[in-house]
């Protein structure tokens, strides 16, 4: 699985020391043309931004698995929300972005801060906060909201009863892995089945006609499943006509 790694332009990131009570301080460097913000603190307050600076702290917490971090502003307006998997962040942006990051677990949102529960208890912190720093500077500055309230799970992958371990798992991949690399090319892809180790996909948008669809739905879609889900021999692509008789 690829890391989540977004590179800003005129970005630069690291770890300036130890605070007190297990607090650090993660400094990002913007140029000044970028934001033109005056300086809203000292260094007494948890967080700094200023015409180059922007500080996100972390805390440790109980769980030696989970972490706190701190951007230095609202996350949510009120309450808190827990995304225990990839799937149940169909509604927040910065949650998708967040599971895309090798090692990340969960993610729970409070009010001013964003708790990263690792998987792997063997993996260490400082392999998954650069990307995570770099992942929350990237979502805070792209004006995106938090939370789509109005979001709701794609209907072709929602759960179902009538899903076997196979089946749940195909989906999953689709929705957190699959589906959000091709939305960035334009695209979209549409689960239609799997049936005798054949998995139907129908592609839309820019994947319609594009020349290398054949070659992504191959190489790319199908070698992906394959490596994860055994069960999956092929993967074969539903054209506009046979939908319609769907």
């Amino acid at each position: 699985m690829a890391t989540y790694r977004k590179l800003i332009c005129g970005v630069s990131s690291h770890i300036s020391h130890v605070l007190g009570n297990g607090v650090q301080r993660a400094e990002f460097h913007l140029p000044s043309h970028i934001t033109g913000i005056q300086s809203l603190g000292t260094r007494n307050v948890p967080w700094i931004i200023s015409g180059r600076t922007m500080f996100v702290q972390t805390q440790d917490t109980p769980n030696p698995n989970s972490l706190k971090f701190l951007p230095g502003r609202m996350v949510l307006d009120s309450g808190t929300m827990n995304f225990a998997g990839p799937r149940d962040a169909y509604c927040s942006p910065l949650a998708r972005q967040l599971f895309r990051i090798d090692g990340v677990k969960s993610v729970f949102f409070g009010p001013d801060f964003i708790t990263i529960t690792k998987a792997d208890v063997e993996m260490e912190w400082k392999v998954i906060k650069p990307d995570v720093f770099a992942a929350i500077m990237d979502f805070f500055t792209s004006g995106l909201p938090v939370v789509n309230e109005d979001s709701k799970p794609n209907r072709d992958t929602a759960p179902s009863d009538d899903d076997d371990e196979v089946v749940a798992m195909i989906k999953e991949l689709l929705d957190t892995r699959i589906r959000p690399t091709v939305q960035e090319d334009g695209g979209d892809v549409v689960f239609h089945g799997f049936e005798d180790g054949v998995v139907k996909l129908k592609l839309e948008g820019s994947c319609t006609s594009c020349p290398s669809s054949i070659v992504t739905l191959k190489n790319g879609i199908q070698n992906m499943l394959q490596f994860y889900v055994p069960e999956v021999d092929s993967v074969e692509q539903v054209k506009e006509e046979e939908t319609a008789q769907i």
